[in-house]
């Protein structure tokens, strides 16, 4: 990444990853805390993720006015241009885990009631899945590393086909006895959710590309094998 001779220049650009980081951070943990809330039906833990998502709200507004600042005080141009809207973008698919990480909290509070369906085994592998895409992804942006994060955009096909497998698993438990709705529901908009999660990963990834070669690869029937 390049340095300024600009020195506060310089400090705006640091505190901006820094902060991206730290959203990234939080909404790596509401993952976490939401499917721990779901297998372990922990109530308190739920509705603390859930609420936790004021905070990533904050950081949203901040990164986003940070970010104006810099365009309006500095007219960055080139990499560092490309540095500041692929931050704006950043933070807004980060807001939507956050979004999302709460909704998995929400639809763990509404099964709490309800016996258990089936053994919690494709959905915590899914959420590590897409916890670690997050996290991958966020690791190129900082480290402006296209090659990772073409790696984060291949690791999300998994994730689609874990999804996949366990809708119809539900889809099947419902069919045959539907008694079992209110119990497979919930868990199917869980699977959505974590299938949405590494999408958003997926985002930051082809911005990272798009940040560090200049090139988009939004839209492509498949990924390049190199960049």
């Amino acid at each position: 990444m390049p340095l300024h001779t600009d020195r506060t220049f310089e400090e705006q650009l640091g505190h901006l990853r820094a902060s991206i980081l730290e959203m990234g951070g939080l909404v790596e943990d509401q993952i976490a805390q939401a499917i721990r809330a779901l297998i372990g039906r922990d109530e308190a833990l739920a509705r603390a993720t859930i609420e936790r998502d004021h905070t990533v709200n904050r950081l949203d507004v901040e990164i986003d006015d940070l970010c104006i600042k810099i365009l309006a005080l500095r007219q960055p141009a080139a990499r560092d241009l490309r540095l500041i809207t692929t931050a704006l973008k950043v933070t807004t698919d980060l807001e939507r885990i956050g979004d999302l990480a709460a909704h998995i909290a929400e639809r763990a509070l509404e099964i709490m009631a309800e016996p258990d369906l089936k053994p919690y085994i494709d959905i915590p592998r899914m959420a590590d899945q897409a916890r670690d895409m997050v996290h991958r992804a966020l690791d190129a942006f900082v480290r402006e590393d296209a090659e990772l994060a073409l790696a984060v955009c291949a690791a999300d096909d998994a994730i689609d086909q874990l999804h996949a497998q366990l809708f119809r698993e539900l889809l099947s438990f419902m069919a045959e006895e539907p008694r079992t709705i209110r119990q497979a529901m919930p868990l199917l908009f869980v699977s959505k959710a974590l299938e949405r999660i590494a999408d958003h990963a997926t985002n930051i990834a082809e911005m990272v590309i798009f940040l560090v070669r200049g090139r988009s690869i939004r839209h492509l029937d498949t990924l390049p094998r190199t960049l």
